[in-house]
């Protein structure tokens, strides 16, 4: 296969270079702090899927092609970052670039994630003025309380994400006592024209906050968000350590007047509006012999029902067969305009169990960590399954090796989805 050839000669290309390496130079100067720093991301992930052709996102997305067995995609990443400091002030900035070669084409994008700069008067405040993210909620997979914050990809939850342009204020405190800490943080957000223009409707100027604290050794997160661009919304989070290999956590989310669109098993639209409370728990557990466990469940209260989900798919079902008999693909194309921002979009149903459980260095194999992940939609029973393993031997360097199962029934979400398994390796490298 094309694909297993252009794994195995990368592989040997970075073993070669990474015993190049000249890994005991010392450099004195290297110590010094700099008032600059410059530094990046690259990485090459080709997949490949295997497709479910019963499906209806295979019907959506295929059915003027016929890619036949299995489909390789490749992709490549590049950032870059950067920072300057000078006494009180200091600049940031964070750029990526995504470029993806597959069945359909090819494709590249630029971005600048972010872009700030940073006053800092006194040891208790700084200000931040440019694009940024905030990182808000403390979940691992999901993050109801991140009002300001693009959603996490619950499949891959670290990846940097594209921030807003915003200008904040971060004011800190501490006391003596059981509350120990004190932080406030103002944020305004404008949303114009190709300013925050996807963070909801244009010509406003909205406003949030957060108010930390640390009381009995707790993290407590206070968060509103209010403005003309999205109804006004409330959160609440927090973590704890139990014991020192045992950490909870938590978040609930208010929104008010929250308006879901959706559709019934012939395409007409609906508007239903209500308070949505959203909320996860979570735990993270690391055992003497360095495993370590995360769970999580989470509520979407803004998420579509099971019911609502096979309205959905019944649509591009007789979207297909009328594409079928007619030629005519209409209804498929408005099945494709409502899969874009809503039925599309990562865990769009409103019960979900995350777990995640990865070992450091099993039968003493160093800069080896296998895992396995799962998320299962509990109104669907369907779920993902993902193994991987990840090797860091070599400086810099990040080798991972992933697959994805994914397993259900008719008219569930991860049973319609387009393929059903896929494998993908990554090669990352820091510099």
């Amino acid at each position: 296969m094309k694909i297993l050839s252009v794994l195995l000669n990368l592989l040997i290309l970075l073993t070669t270079l990474a015993y190049g390496e000249d890994q005991y130079k010392f450099d004195l100067s290297e110590t010094e702090k700099k008032p600059y720093h410059f530094g990046g991301y690259v990485e090459f992930r080709p997949i490949v899927f295997w497709p479910d052709t019963n499906a209806t996102q295979y019907k959506l997305n295929y059915y003027k092609r016929d890619p036949g067995g299995n489909t390789e995609e490749y992709n490549a990443k590049l950032q870059f970052e950067g920072s300057y400091e000078k006494e009180a002030a200091r600049l940031y900035f964070k750029t990526n670039t995504d470029y993806k070669n597959y069945y359909f084409g090819e494709s590249e994008h630029s971005n600048l994630y972010e872009g700030y700069a940073s006053l800092k008067p006194s040891a208790s405040l700084k200000v931040d003025a440019g694009k940024r993210t905030f990182k808000w909620g403390k979940g691992y997979a999901w993050n109801p309380v991140a009002f300001i914050d693009r959603p996490k990809d619950p499949n891959d939850p670290e990846l940097a994400l594209e921030g807003y342009i915003a200008l904040s204020a971060d004011y800190i405190k501490s006391f003596e006592g059981p509350l120990k800490t004190i932080s406030f943080t103002p944020v305004v957000l404008p949303v114009y024209d190709h300013v925050n223009d996807n963070l909801g409707q244009s010509n406003n100027l909205n406003f949030a906050g957060k108010l930390y604290l640390l009381f009995y050794d707790t993290d407590i997160d206070l968060i509103v968000f209010t403005g003309g661009s999205k109804t006004t919304r409330y959160g609440l989070d927090f973590s704890r350590n139990i014991t020192t290999n045992l950490e909870v956590h938590g978040e609930f989310a208010y929104i008010r007047d929250y308006q879901k669109n959706f559709i019934d098993s012939n395409g007409n639209s609906f508007l239903s509006e209500y308070d949505a409370r959203s909320y996860l728990l979570g735990i993270r557990y690391l055992t003497t012999i360095y495993t370590t466990y995360i769970f999580e469940y989470y509520h979407n209260a803004a998420g579509f029902t099971e019911g609502e989900m096979k309205n959905y798919n019944s649509f591009i079902d007789k979207g297909y067969q009328s594409y079928l008999s007619t030629g005519n693909d209409a209804v498929l194309q408005k099945a494709a305009n409502l899969t874009t921002n809503t039925y599309g979009m990562p865990n769009p149903m409103s019960n979900y169990l995350y777990l995640r459980v990865s070992q450091q260095e099993p039968f003493d194999i160093l800069y080896f960590t296998p895992a396995i992940t799962g998320i299962w939609n509990v109104d669907d029973k369907s779920m993902t399954i993902s193994p991987e393993i990840l090797y860091t031997r070599f400086t810099n360097w990040e080798l991972r090796l992933k697959a994805m199962f994914l397993i259900g029934g008719k008219d569930s979400e991860f049973g319609e989805k387009q393929n059903d398994y896929r494998l993908e390796f990554r090669v990352g490298y820091y510099f």
